[in-house]
């Protein structure tokens, strides 16, 4: 367990504790000002329980969620206001 926990906070650098574990992340900057935010959620024994990646615009709105593991579903693009 320390070692996983080690090698997560190396690789992503950031993380919050919840009551079932920690989420990592870290963030890549893209051209014309978005971002995806690579997210790992762990049990309290670093379990992977769910990875993902948000995909922001220049705005920092959240427009599209890859869900990675535990089955990878694709990218969905995440609605705002009745538009896409």
């Amino acid at each position: 367990m320390k070692k996983k926990r080690k090698e997560n906070e190396k690789k992503f650098g950031n993380w919050t504790v919840t009551d079932l574990g920690r989420i990592y992340f870290f963030e890549v900057k893209g051209r014309k000002g978005w971002k995806a935010r690579y997210v790992k959620e762990v049990d309290a024994n670093e379990n992977t329980l769910k990875f993902f990646q948000e995909i922001y615009n220049e705005k920092n709105v959240l427009v599209e969620v890859h869900e990675k593991f535990p089955i990878d579903n694709g990218h969905k693009k995440i609605k705002q206001n009745g538009n896409h």
